[in-house]
């Protein structure tokens, strides 16, 4: 769907999720960078938590944030790589009602030019799941900043053109759950 011609921003509200087993407040130098760049471009900041990389805590932080109506649009950062304690894709995606394809597709070639054949390693994913968007993202700070400077940033955007997401989220009933 294309934006209106005369679109206005919206400040969305956003959660961010780290999915770490080693980081804290103090160290999570990647939720610090998502949560920056998401209010200096206006949005709204709605939650924010550090989960272990395990696949139920995962699903029901996520779960729960998916049912809140006032959350419009998740990111998360870590547990998209390779290693035995990467479970965010398969925590996370099985909650989707469509998954946004050209989301991953669209970051390893961009990632492509900043780390080469690495990027290959990286699931990177996003999807739809009860109006809530959801982006995960690797949880390198500068993957989080790629990911939100060249991809989310301009699809959280209801000016861009010619088209984001905002036309598919639930934007006046969700407004109103917050107050």
């Amino acid at each position: 769907m294309s934006a209106s011609k005369h679109a206005e921003f919206i400040p969305l509200h956003i959660a961010v999720l780290t999915v770490s087993d080693t980081r804290n407040e103090d160290t999570d130098t990647s939720g610090k960078a998502l949560v920056e760049r998401l209010q200096q471009a206006g949005h709204l900041l709605a939650e924010k938590a550090i989960v272990k990389d395990d696949v139920y805590q995962l699903r029901a932080v996520v779960s729960k944030w998916i049912a809140d109506p006032a959350i419009h649009v998740i990111i998360s950062t870590g547990g998209t790589g390779f290693s035995q304690r990467d479970n965010t894709p398969e925590a996370i995606s099985v909650l989707f009602d469509k998954a946004i394809e050209g989301f991953g597709e669209v970051f390893r070639h961009i990632s492509y030019g900043e780390i080469g054949t690495s990027t290959v390693q990286s699931r990177a994913f996003a999807g739809m799941a009860n109006q809530t968007l959801v982006f995960c993202v690797p949880g390198s700070t500068n993957a989080c900043k790629t990911a939100w400077d060249k991809l989310i940033e301009e699809q959280l955007d209801a000016t861009h053109k010619p088209c984001n997401f905002a036309p598919h989220l639930n934007l006046t009933d969700r407004c109103q759950s917050r107050g």
